[in-house]
């Protein structure tokens, strides 16, 4: 993503929470492209640019939405659980469920797209596929990310303590290293 004047600068690993929070907006970004790619490039080939905007996107949910889904299923989650018991289990067990919803998603969206690039046109049956399928990745990260942000994320700053956030913080630089 470009850089934007005046901006607040991205978290740091010692600030984990605040890094899963700035995955979000990154998430919504890369999500968005290809969004409107699906919609407005609609039975056409695709430019140079959008094929490059919607590569980019395609690797950052490879990439990034991989290591993030484990920065929460392996280090967030399992000490929220650990911290709250059975208060945020439900939910937390939701957001699982989420993360797998969307990689399936993901990997129908990848797989649409790829075929778009190489063939230069969608037929109109996987043209409406893309469409639904990225429509559906729109709505469920929607109401993920305002579950994670409005009570998990609030609830882990309040109950975890600045060791066990330094361990977090720990763990997500090992996974980018």
């Amino acid at each position: 993503m470009a850089i934007q004047i005046g901006a607040k600068p991205d978290s740091g690993f010692d600030d984990p929470i605040g890094m899963l929070t700035d995955c979000h907006r990154r998430i919504e970004h890369f999500l968005e492209i290809l969004c409107l790619v699906a919609e407005r490039a609609s039975s056409r080939v695709l430019t140079g640019e959008e094929t490059a905007a919607v590569q980019a996107s395609l690797e950052y949910f490879r990439a990034g939405g991989q290591r993030h889904n484990a920065d929460e299923e392996q280090s967030l989650f399992p000490r929220l659980r650990a911290a709250c018991g059975n208060e945020d289990s439900a939910e937390i067990s939701g957001l699982e469920h989420d993360h797998q919803d969307a990689s399936a998603l993901h990997a129908g969206v990848e797989d649409l797209y790829e075929l778009w690039i190489k063939s230069g046109r969608l037929n109109e049956r996987d043209q409406e596929k893309l469409s639904s399928m990225t429509k559906q990745l729109q709505e469920l990260y929607k109401q993920h990310i305002q579950l994670e942000e409005q009570v998990i994320f609030r609830r882990a700053a309040k109950v975890l303590d600045a060791e066990t956030i330094a361990a977090m913080g720990r763990e997500f630089r090992a996974r980018r290293e």
